[in-house]
């Protein structure tokens, strides 16, 4: 089987290399041809692990190839993915400009039956609106089916998660396209994987009720964690003792600055506006945004009380992107935490093991970046750790005590032990414990 995917970003491109490395010759297409020369030389336009080796061979080995026309993506391939951004307009709506656009370029280029699928997250609705498109704008009355594939990819572990996936959702009004798709995940079935075969618009649905599940777990233990506090109870002990029960599980019952990146705090502003069209109101998901922001507020008030007065303090700040073994920084709290620190008079030195050059275009001029925790360390007031990346896990505390003028620690992830940290002669701050 021959399939196009438009758009390579995080999610074109891992999708484009696992499909070819399960044997599928893949034409991934984007209009920037600065990108699309950059990946034919083997460069990636962002951190994932594992994924540039998998773009490499697969392109050496022929079965990837790039372009920077959308008709090559189109012409002679029988599934044609649309993976382009859909970033959020300034009400939290999803800007569909993109998929649109796509959506006429494919109709232009038309050559015989395709199955159209939307990878990108999009609105209950967007497929019908690329069906309307696609049938205004064709030259001739070729046969199409449009489908919705959504994808659940965890950044910092995407080839992990499309190889294994714990479910494939499939939105079709076509036995034909479903029966496609279904060939195209073929590896998967020798897994077992689990396939929801539905219509499109219940699993446009699902991505976003999916994501916003989750983010609502996360709010959720944030909250705890603010009252554990209060009570002089663990979070860490409420969230294993809930946890274990199977109807809950231990998934994203773990305390910290609150969620960012590109998905949870998109998407859960996405649905709160679809539902306001239809005149619902989405009372839980409110409140998981509401809290998430006020998580990240209360991250900044800890260490301005702790710190008292904040202005002139150095803080050595870890972690910079939204989660570990990722360069995004989309929505990521140390950026908003950073932001706000500055604002207050502090200093900032600050590292993170990918993601300083992305942030630097969020950032203020004044922050310094590093090139370890210790040199972040060195002569800071303060150490907090906002991203939970493993080379933080095992610092040589006796090192960093040492580095900072005073022995403040700021743990907002949770990875040090509360005692431990205190009989070594730091104060030590973190979230949800005593």
């Amino acid at each position: 089987m021959h399939i196009g995917i438009i758009g390579t970003g995080y999610v074109g491109l891992v999708t484009g290399a696992c499909f070819a490395e399960f044997g599928i010759h893949v034409t991934c297409a984007d209009r920037d041809e600065e990108k699309i020369n950059a990946l034919k030389r083997g460069r990636i336009p962002f951190y994932e692990p594992g994924l540039q080796a998998l773009v490499e061979k697969n392109f050496k080995q022929g079965r990837l190839a790039f372009t920077s026309k959308v008709g090559e993506a189109v012409n002679s391939n029988l599934v044609i993915f649309i993976a382009v951004g859909t970033p959020p307009r300034g009400d939290g709506s999803c800007d569909l400009s993109y998929v649109e656009e796509v959506a006429k370029e494919i109709a232009n280029h038309l050559d015989g039956y395709k199955v159209i699928v939307t990878k990108s997250t999009v609105p209950v609705g967007t497929g019908k609106r690329i069906k309307k498109i696609i049938e205004e704008n064709r030259k001739n009355n070729t046969h199409f089916d449009v489908a919705s594939n959504p994808e659940f990819l965890r950044e910092g572990a995407a080839i992990e998660d499309f190889m294994r996936p714990n479910r494939v959702v499939i939105g079709s009004e076509s036995p034909q396209a479903s029966a496609i798709l279904q060939d195209l995940y073929r590896p998967l079935y020798l897994l077992e994987t689990p396939f929801v075969t539905t219509d499109i618009e219940t699993a446009e649905l699902i991505k976003y009720a999916s994501n916003s599940f989750l983010a609502t777990k996360i709010s959720f233990i944030n909250e705890m964690a603010q009252l554990c506090e209060r009570l002089g109870a663990d979070v860490h002990m409420v969230a294993k003792g809930i946890g274990l029960d199977k109807r809950i599980g231990p998934k994203f019952l773990h305390p910290g600055p609150g969620f960012g990146g590109s998905c949870f705090p998109k998407d859960t502003r996405a649905l709160v506006s679809l539902a306001e069209e239809t005149g619902t109101e989405l009372k839980i998901i409110k409140a998981a945004i509401e809290v998430n922001e006020s998580q990240k507020r209360s991250m900044v008030e800890r260490i301005k009380d702790a710190l008292n007065p904040l202005e002139g303090k150095t803080l050595a700040i870890l972690g910079l992107s939204f989660k570990p073994n990722t360069d995004d920084v989309r929505e990521a709290p140390a950026i908003d935490i950073i932001n706000a620190l500055s604002k207050k008079g502090a200093v900032i030195k600050a590292y993170d093991p990918a993601a300083v050059p992305v942030a630097k275009k969020l950032l203020p001029n004044t922050v310094k970046y590093s090139k370890d925790p210790y040199e972040a360390a060195k002569g800071a007031d303060a150490l907090v750790i906002v991203t939970e990346w493993n080379e933080f896990r095992n610092l040589d505390l006796g090192q960093i005590m040492k580095l900072l003028n005073q022995p403040f620690f700021f743990d907002l992830r949770n990875i040090y032990d509360p005692e431990k940290m205190r009989a070594a002669g730091f104060k030590y701050y973190s979230v949800g414990r005593p």
